[in-house]
């Protein structure tokens, strides 16, 4: 199975990119997630992480399931790229990479690829897979990347760069 979702933002690739490589501070920006844990970092900054995603089953009650896996994970900033490839979970062998990258003027802005590669043994699976939980918790991932990065790129850099607290 391969499968795509994108979605279009209007900020600089340079801040989606600085948002969505954190991905140990993943559980704090996107509300679906409830866990992103470093469970070994590589001298090359290359992480194995731990991930706990909420898939929603009835959004209205706010219930969801439970998603987990396990991923070797790593950016290629030059290319503004983020390479995931899944270790534990049901979803081990998924490889799955992240393209950011700048939209032609005078749109301008950025465009937001994320690719899933996966062949499971059992017949049909990768189907239900993407179905059921790669696009409902990417699509949700790059909602919440879009919004953040949008309301973070209308912040005059004055106010962006200030201290929250001044020194005394």
């Amino acid at each position: 199975m391969h499968s795509e979702i994108a979605i279009d933002i209007d900020a600089e690739p340079a801040l989606v990119f600085a948002l969505a490589h954190d991905v140990e501070r993943w559980a704090t920006l996107l509300p679906h997630y409830a866990r992103s844990m470093t469970v070994e970092r590589g001298p090359d900054g290359r992480l194995v992480a731990d991930f706990i995603a909420r898939r929603p089953l009835v959004p209205i009650l706010g219930l969801g399931l439970p998603v987990t896996w396990r991923s070797r994970t790593w950016n290629e900033p030059a290319t503004r790229r983020l390479r995931f490839q899944h270790v534990v979970g049901a979803t081990r062998g998924m490889d799955v990479t992240w393209r950011i990258e700048p939209l032609p003027a005078p749109q301008g802005g950025t465009r937001v690829v994320i690719e899933h590669d996966f062949r499971p043994r059992l017949p049909g699976f990768a189907a239900f897979v993407d179905r059921f939980f790669t696009r409902p918790i990417a699509g949700r991932t790059l909602a919440t990347f879009k919004s953040l990065a949008e309301a973070l790129a209308t912040i005059p850099q004055s106010e962006a760069a200030a201290p929250t607290n001044p020194p005394t």
